[in-house]
């Protein structure tokens, strides 16, 4: 009759321990090889919700915290070592001065911590590129920042908030992204803050980069970058908010046919510091706003001609001689975005020529 050895079942006991050992450490080192990403979340459409499964418009945003955003996408955990921070919860629509420099001010304090090797901010669609706009000027570090958001809520069928930030965190958490400036990711694309645009209301492609282009794709897990962005940006900017707690007034007076000076009029009395004109076509100016625009100037209201259009370079000295009236053309920012730079530039300077080369620059 044959008898066990002694002490085998102990061994076999002490070899299955050691092995369930090794394997917890090697995923023990495989998360501690993943980045550190914090998503910093404010609301929007990403965090909103709807009566039924269709609601795709007349939901509520800003209605889920930034811990169920991470719980709904548990795929999140094999891309990166997530943490999420609640720093508003708003509709985008609400998103102010105040609102930008008290977020980009915690980016900024996150990324110069060294546990923190990116960040993605979930953020409703309608300002979410004035926002990413604004980073893309204030950030300081080459660590990536990816602004995010969901054309649906995530209570719709398809909702496309949890790929959309799926792709944010892989993005912000990739060596790719590093130095390119803030990004905007949605609908697997990649784009640059400063030029990417909402185009549509409603639909799951609406932003887009018409004519200058998006700069690459989120696919198969990996982001491709195909272009990047010749402005200069984030670190390479002159712009510095951290002792700032308010922006100068910049208003935005929209051209359109028999436009009169009433609005302007108002804006100015309100105490704008500058006025960005989106005027027709080129940055036209109807004859009846010049002398408003002029007397304004002459008040020290910075004026700024951008375009309507929404592509294409605003010619300086094209449809107003800009160097008589001393006025600044927006390059090929869109009157929103001309508005952030302008607020930005008056931090540093009054004198129109060095905003020009400022709108040039940036």
């Amino acid at each position: 009759m044959s008898h066990p050895r002694p002490h085998a079942f102990p061994t076999r006991l002490m070899q299955a321990l050691l092995a369930c050992s090794l394997l917890l450490g090697n995923a023990a080192q495989a998360a501690e090889k993943l980045a550190h990403v914090t998503i910093l979340a404010t609301g929007g459409t990403i965090a909103g919700s709807g009566a039924t499964s269709t609601t795709t418009v007349g939901y509520t945003a800003a209605t889920v915290g930034v811990d169920r955003l991470i719980q709904a996408v548990p795929e999140l955990a094999k891309v990166a070592q997530v943490k999420g921070e609640q720093v508003f919860q708003i509709a985008s629509e609400n998103m102010s001065n105040e609102h930008w420099l008290t977020l980009a001010k915690r980016v900024n304090t996150l990324l110069a911590q060294p546990d923190v090797d990116g960040i993605v901010i979930t953020h409703g669609t309608d300002t979410l590129e004035e926002t990413a706009y604004f980073l893309d000027l204030v950030v300081k570090s080459r660590k990536p920042v990816v602004v995010v958001g969901a054309m649906r809520p995530g209570t719709a069928l398809s909702a496309d908030g949890p790929i959309n930030l799926y792709n944010a965190v892989l993005l912000a958490a990739s060596q790719e992204a590093i130095g390119k400036g803030v990004l905007v990711a949605l609908n697997d694309q990649i784009h640059a803050a400063r030029d990417v645009t909402k185009t549509n209301t409603s639909t799951l492609d609406s932003f887009k980069t018409p004519e200058l282009g998006m700069l690459g794709y989120i696919q198969g897990n990996k982001p491709y970058f195909y272009h990047l962005s010749a402005r200069q940006h984030t670190v390479d900017t002159e712009f510095d908010i951290s002792q700032l707690n308010i922006l100068p007034q910049v208003d935005i007076v929209y051209g359109y046919a028999n436009m009169g000076p009433a609005a302007l009029n108002a804006v100015v009395a309100a105490g704008a510091k500058g006025v960005i004109h989106a005027g027709v076509g080129d940055g036209s100016l109807a004859s009846k706003v010049v002398p408003a625009l002029s007397a304004a100037r002459k008040q020290g209201v910075l004026i700024v001609r951008a375009s309507r259009v929404g592509q294409g370079i605003v010619a300086r000295n094209g449809e107003a001689n800009d160097d008589e009236l001393d006025f600044v053309a927006a390059d090929t920012l869109n009157p929103q975005k001309a508005r952030i730079l302008l607020m930005l530039a008056l931090t540093r300077t009054t004198d129109s020529k060095e905003i020009q080369r400022i709108f040039y620059r940036y």
